[in-house]
């Protein structure tokens, strides 16, 4: 899938470094939603998903960094973290906390629907290459959520996208 690298500074100040494979190292808070979920290296559906664990799309940013740190979840069965994502509104805050950093995200676009083949959503500059409407045309610092929809199903993906807002913590 297209990245951006992972351990670019960027506004985040020092990288976040590439964690191993399969390790949780981050906590996911979405105040909205209530939601604290540990964020692992890697989309495996046994090794992280299938656990309860967000999963980081490799390739993508790492939080922080110039690009778009990109996250998967299950919606339903498996601690279903993303199980109310359709909630989140433009302006919600999504937090990212890593070693002691809080990496505040604010979210500015949704996308409903799209193919499960949409890599477009995770790119750099986060964009849908099926609906070509949505999403980012300038580089930043994004974050992407993206889960199956409808609920029960997995026909289509759901997509939230947020920017990075500011970072607070060690090192800051």
């Amino acid at each position: 899938m297209p990245g951006s690298g992972g351990s670019g500074a960027g506004k985040g100040g020092r990288p976040v470094p590439v964690p191993a494979r399969d390790e949780a190292y981050g906590v996911l808070r979405i105040p909205r939603l209530g939601l604290a979920v540990p964020v692992a290296e890697g989309v495996d559906k046994r090794a992280v998903l299938d656990k309860g664990y967000v999963g980081h799309y490799p390739g993508t940013a790492q939080p922080g960094a110039e690009g778009n740190f990109a996250l998967a979840g299950h919606r339903n069965t498996h601690g279903e973290p993303f199980r109310y994502l359709n909630r989140l509104v433009v302006g919600d805050e999504v937090l990212v906390d890593v070693r002691g950093r809080r990496y505040v995200y604010v979210v500015g676009k949704v996308l409903g629907e799209t193919s499960p083949g949409d890599v477009g959503v995770i790119a750099p500059v986060p964009r849908s290459g099926v609906k070509p409407g949505y999403g980012y045309e300038e580089p930043g610092s994004y974050i992407t959520l993206t889960t199956c929809t409808p609920e029960y199903t997995s026909k289509y993906r759901m997509v939230i996208w947020g920017t990075l807002r500011n970072v607070v913590g060690a090192g800051r």
